[in-house]
């Protein structure tokens, strides 16, 4: 059966890369390829890895291999291949890349992915499509042990979707995505879909996170969703963090954040209740305060305080689902 599966996925994909593994359960399907430098691992260093989208950025690759000190990284994707492993085998000589496709739920609750996740030394949840993730994963040992792996320490990472789901509040895209023009135009729209604490990341506790953020226009639809969990009783401030396609967001254990990569990210809150948020009717919303670093600067910011050195501020109003700054 295994070896009547590679040669289907041969046939779809290609050659594998050399040394790479293969597995497959009901639900499932994984491919593993060795550390390329075989050193003894080390107790992980955690660290979040945030990017923006459509491209991946190096520094921060290495960023996520450097915290974990050898031992395997974990992909995780519910489509796709294993085509992030010759990647993270050529930037992270140290580690071991396994990715695991989890694409159903009888997947989520196989005791091998539970077990690789548990014993991963860094955790990396590629894009896609979020709601997959969200309709996968809850209430499996999936949830549960990505949950445990970043509470002993364990750094995590994403892009796009994977990026998504890492904040306490999480865009699910549950009924499609939706643009800022629709989300402004109705917060309660049926596409809003807004989760809390699928994934439990301390140092985003309070913070909902966005990708190709410039590049899709999607302040106005974080304004929503910041407007969404004040008006649910989630949060007192609701904060987001918006990032840029082939960009990154760097954040270690302390909440210190630096952004490297090619653009900027936008570290969003919400100090105003907003005026209208109700089913139907456009949003009003004021004083929206942005912050924006830009890669490649010595700028950082402060994730527990919500303060930035260096970097530029502005003020977001939207009025009547019309969004202005100044």
């Amino acid at each position: 059966m295994l070896v009547g599966f590679i040669c289907a996925w041969l046939a779809i994909s290609g050659p594998l890369p050399r040394g790479t593994q293969s597995a497959r359960g009901n639900g499932y399907q994984s491919f593993a390829l060795p550390a390329a430098d075989n050193h003894p691992a080390q107790p992980p260093d955690f660290a979040v890895v945030l990017l923006g989208g459509h491209a991946d950025v190096d520094e921060a690759t290495r960023y996520l291999c450097d915290h974990s000190r050898g031992g395997e990284i974990v992909v995780l994707r519910a489509t796709g291949d294993d085509s992030y492993n010759p990647y993270f085998h050529e930037i992270c000589r140290r580690n071991a890349a396994i990715t695991i496709v989890i694409s159903g739920r009888e997947g989520a609750q196989d005791p091998f992915v539970a077990t690789k996740i548990r014993e991963a030394h860094a955790i990396f949840v590629s894009g896609g499509d979020q709601a997959n993730y969200v309709r996968l994963w809850t209430g499996t040992p999936v949830q549960q042990e990505i949950n445990r792996a970043v509470a002993r320490g364990v750094p995590i990472g994403g892009i796009s979707a994977g990026l998504a789901v890492q904040g306490e509040f999480a865009f699910s895209a549950m009924h499609d995505t939706v643009t800022s023009q629709e989300a402004l135009a109705n917060p309660y729209d049926e596409r809003v879909t807004v989760e809390r604490n699928f994934l439990v990341v301390p140092v985003l506790e309070g913070i909902i996170t966005d990708s190709h953020f410039t590049q899709r226009g999607r302040m106005g639809r974080t304004v929503v969703f910041l407007s969404r969990i004040v008006s649910a009783g989630w949060a007192r401030q609701a904060r987001a963090i918006g990032v840029d396609e082939a960009t990154a967001v760097l954040v270690d254990a302390q909440g210190k954040a630096r952004v490297v990569g090619r653009n900027a990210a936008y570290f969003v809150a919400l100090r105003d209740r907003p005026e209208i948020c109700v089913p139907g009717k456009a949003l009003s919303v004021r004083n929206v305060t942005v912050h924006r670093l830009e890669s490649g600067t010595a700028a950082t910011f402060d994730l527990k305080s919500w303060s930035g050195v260096g970097g530029s501020d502005f003020t977001v109003d939207v009025v009547d689902g019309q969004m202005t700054q100044r």
